[in-house]
């Protein structure tokens, strides 16, 4: 047995847009963590694959501690449920403790206690200046000076080791607004094999090189956590090995268009050079710009990522511009209402118009 693309493909649309999806948490649960590094795309991200999902849904489910956001692998904020994100930080902890030791360089302390100095100072809801504080007592008192938080990397040290949440200090949770932190609830105890299962289920087939690249482990500790779950790989069409759960969800196709978040899960699920399973190479060099690291929101159609689309500007009132890349089929305009419809529950708005574009960007380019 051998996966093809279209193997690949098929099996994780299965999982990534599932027929039954229960409610908000229930999604996630199915799906994954989505990376929320803006903060609207967990809502526009749950209502294409749950169209009708609404704004309202997900703040509920924000407010109830249902699901929860933080910053965790890679850096990175995610919205999860609190047993997903307790498997991220365990993750985390093992991913980023490289760079944590590197920049600290901690003598006398551990970051072990400093991680559990931090969760214990924020017990209640703190400010970022508030943990930076925090951090710089700690490093003072400790190791006698501080030469880390006065710089920008540095600043995140103060929050960002998985073990806090965050919520917005005041607004919309689909809004960029200041956050707050707090430490995460207490949750089921995870380790980073857990992260490595619930990427295996919510993503595969996946190979040890996704993995690795979704969660900020290593492929050592990818390759003992594979073992650890027994799971086998399957050669691929790349020459890789692709691991996936022992009964997965059926593979599927997805006819019609969806409109998808920044950060989407089909981009960053997957090691840079397997993403073809949903994109063309040089389509995804369009979307993702490596200067600024920013991701223009992706257009799915029939399964495959073949542009764009923005509706820009922060008013209630906006209009809707759908790019299609050269080469790849039109959205059709009456394929477009229901994706619309889901964009505008998800966020509140209302789009007062959608044009149509196309844009020459070469598959090889």
């Amino acid at each position: 047995m051998a996966f093809a693309l279209d193997d690949l493909t098929a099996l994780s649309l299965g999982r990534q847009f599932p027929t039954i999806a229960g409610d908000v948490a229930g999604l996630v649960s199915a799906t994954g963590p989505v990376q929320a590094q803006t903060a609207r795309s967990p809502f526009i991200g749950l209502a294409a694959r749950r169209p009708g999902t609404t704004h309202a849904e997900i703040t509920s489910a924000y407010e109830s501690g249902e699901i929860v956001r933080g910053s965790t692998i890679r850096g990175t904020v995610h919205t999860a449920t609190p047993e997903q994100y307790a498997a991220l930080g365990a993750a985390t902890r093992v991913g980023q403790r490289t760079l944590w030791q590197r920049m600290l360089k901690l003598e006398h302390g551990t970051l072990e206690e400093l991680w559990s100095a931090t969760e214990e100072f924020a017990a209640e809801w703190r400010t970022p200046a508030e943990l930076q504080q925090h951090l710089h007592d700690w490093l003072v008192s400790h190791e006698g000076h501080d030469e880390v938080t006065g710089q920008q990397a540095g600043r995140y040290l103060a929050f960002g080791h998985g073990g806090l949440v965050r919520r917005p200090a005041k607004g919309s949770w689909s809004g960029q607004g200041a956050p707050v932190y707090r430490t995460l609830p207490p949750a089921v105890s995870a380790t980073p094999v857990d992260a490595v299962a619930l990427h295996v289920r919510c993503h595969g087939p996946v190979s040890r090189h996704d993995i690795a690249w979704w969660s900020g482990l290593g492929l050592r500790a990818v390759d003992a956590a594979l073992d650890e779950l027994g799971l086998v790989g399957v050669p691929g069409p790349d020459g890789r090995s692709y691991v996936d759960v022992p009964s997965p969800p059926p593979a599927r196709d997805l006819p019609g268009v969806r409109l998808l978040p920044e950060f989407d899960a089909l981009m960053c699920g997957y090691d840079p050079s397997a993403r073809d399973r949903f994109a063309e190479p040089g389509h995804l060099r369009r979307l993702w710009s490596q200067n600024n690291g920013m991701v223009l929101a992706p257009l799915l159609v029939d399964g495959r990522i073949t542009g764009y689309w923005r509706a820009t500007g922060s008013a209630r009132k906006r209009p809707l511009e759908v790019v299609w890349f050269a080469g790849t089929r039109k959205p059709r305009q009456s394929e477009l209402s229901e994706p619309v419809a889901s964009l505008e529950a998800a966020l509140g708005i209302s789009v007062t118009g959608v044009t149509l574009t196309r844009e020459g960007v070469s598959v090889g380019a």
